[in-house]
């Protein structure tokens, strides 16, 4: 019977999953068409070319031309994750733990975010940004000091902060339903055995909700990976490209869909161990419990 069930899940990931990805493979792995530039995808694996691929692998080394743009990808979403749990954690620990009746209204205003497009919230970001928004207003004192900052021309803090914020909502969301299964017993007992606070949080709390920590960084993590729309509507400059930028602009070109989807697997790919990583984790939890 549970074999039944989870079919329809398997059926579900086979078809959205699994399918899109040979398709990937087909054309990272095709060639492309000497006329027109476009992709040809190569349905059997026994013909792929992997010039492509390589050709990929080859600009991303340290002495390659995509280098940088991976390192900057990885610092800013390194500090865009840092950035996100530090405000989610709070927030939600406060929801879970302390908003007592009122846990239902936190609820709906930290879903609320979900019901504005991610690009009206970037743009709200441009507009307090421009030259003459109310950031260089607020630092001119209201037109007191003459302050011109350009927020828009390639500031790595700006596109930190903007992912952040664009990202913030999908930390907290499963931080809070991590921390409102957390065993109310098991945080009694540590208080009556004679623990502060702040030593119950640290040896208790905070170990038992190490897996959701995880899976929130991850769910935060993963599609940072290939974002490019912050960057392009925060910065639109090279120096602050990133990872998802350089697949854009592939896939843009005539000719280079093969080079995009390479770089589409190179980022799966990094993707994977840290999945398998928190999977790892999470089995460790559960034969613990048992």
């Amino acid at each position: 019977m549970w074999a039944a069930l989870a079919a329809p899940g398997i059926g579900w990931l086979l078809l959205f999953f699994l399918a899109p990805l040979y398709v990937v493979l087909a054309i990272v792995f095709g060639r492309v068409d000497p006329l027109f530039r476009t992709a040809v995808p190569v349905w059997n694996p026994l013909q792929w070319n992997p010039s492509q691929f390589t050709y990929v692998l080859s600009r991303i080394s340290p002495d390659g031309v995509y280098f940088p743009a991976l390192l900057r990808t990885v610092g800013y979403v390194g500090a865009a994750s840092v950035l996100c749990l530090a405000i989610a954690f709070p927030v939600a620990y406060f929801v879970a733990r302390l908003a007592g009746k009122h846990k239902g209204l936190f609820i709906a205003l930290l879903i609320a975010p979900f019901w504005i497009s991610y690009m009206m919230r970037m743009l709200a970001w441009v507009n307090l940004l421009q030259n003459d928004g109310l950031v260089n207003r607020l630092l001119g004192f209201g037109g007191l000091f003459d302050v011109t900052v350009d927020w828009l021309t390639g500031q790595p803090v700006v596109v930190i902060l903007g992912l952040a914020y664009g990202y913030v909502p999908y930390m907290i969301l499963p931080l809070y339903a991590g921390l409102d299964r957390l065993s109310q017993p098991m945080l009694e007992a540590s208080r009556d055995l004679g623990a502060s606070r702040v030593s119950s949080f640290l040896r208790v709390t905070l170990p038992l909700c190490r897996p959701t920590i995880l899976a929130a960084v991850l769910l935060t993590c993963l599609p940072m990976l290939g974002d490019y729309f912050t960057n392009d509507l925060l910065s639109a400059s090279p120096k602050t490209a990133m990872v998802g930028n350089l697949i854009n602009d592939s896939v843009q070109a005539p000719g280079q869909t093969g080079q995009a989807g390479a770089f589409v697997m190179l980022v799966l790919l990094a993707t994977v161990l840290p999945m398998f990583y928190y999977v790892r984790v999470t089995l460790r939890g559960d034969e613990v419990r048992t």
